[in-house]
């Protein structure tokens, strides 16, 4: 019998993608021996209807400018391509098809989306279709999502792996702050990224 291979995929506004998500993707990748992480950058996501949010094709080409030199990591235009509203359970539906039963799939997300979970659109389908790593990031106690992980597991019979991420401090709303604030942002961001947001006048 051949062993599957496993593959991550990586959802996430990346507004902008900054260290602290290659660092979780890169981890993942390692701990839970994947063969590539896939990056989709968020269409339309219904979460984020009340916030503005930067045109996606400026998103999709930070992406790539960040994950260009890692052979294991690629991007995907799944969901910016995608009309509408953009769910997660679409977008493993997609890949599900794509790769049939040759592969297994890994969902790498932040801790904080974890906690709201349960809320997703189809979550028993999202279930089915993967399985979550959570990558921790400071703010949220380990008590919460324990007890979320163990809740999915009683409900679902799903496992969540939870992995402590190196740099998870990083978020894209501080980039953002300290853009508009004029600071800078070096060593928080690839430097091709930086140039990027300066080039295109990014959260000015």
């Amino acid at each position: 019998m051949l062993t599957k291979k496993k593959i991550g995929l990586m959802g996430g506004t990346f507004d902008p993608i900054h260290y602290g998500h290659l660092v979780a993707a890169e981890e993942a990748r390692i701990n839970f021996n994947l063969s590539k992480v896939i990056f989709i950058p968020a269409g339309n996501p219904p979460h984020k209807k009340d916030y503005p949010v930067t045109d996606a094709e400026h998103r999709y080409i930070m992406t790539a400018l960040a994950v260009n030199s890692n052979p294991f990591f690629e991007v995907s235009r799944v969901e910016i391509d995608r009309e509408g509203y953009t769910y997660t359970v679409d977008t493993l539906k997609w890949f599900k098809e794509k790769y049939k039963d040759a592969v297994e799939i890994f969902f790498i997300s932040g801790a904080d989306a974890i906690l709201d979970i349960l809320t997703w659109k189809k979550v028993e389908e999202v279930m089915n279709y993967c399985t979550f790593i959570a990558a921790t990031r400071p703010g949220y106690t380990s008590e919460q999502l324990e007890r979320k992980v163990k809740e999915v597991k009683e409900i679902y019979g799903k496992e969540i792996f939870v992995l402590e991420v190196t740099g998870m401090a990083i978020s894209s709303t501080e980039i953002r702050k300290k853009v508009k604030n004029g600071q800078s942002i070096k060593y928080l961001v690839p430097e091709a990224v930086e140039y990027y947001i300066l080039k295109y006048n990014l959260y000015r």
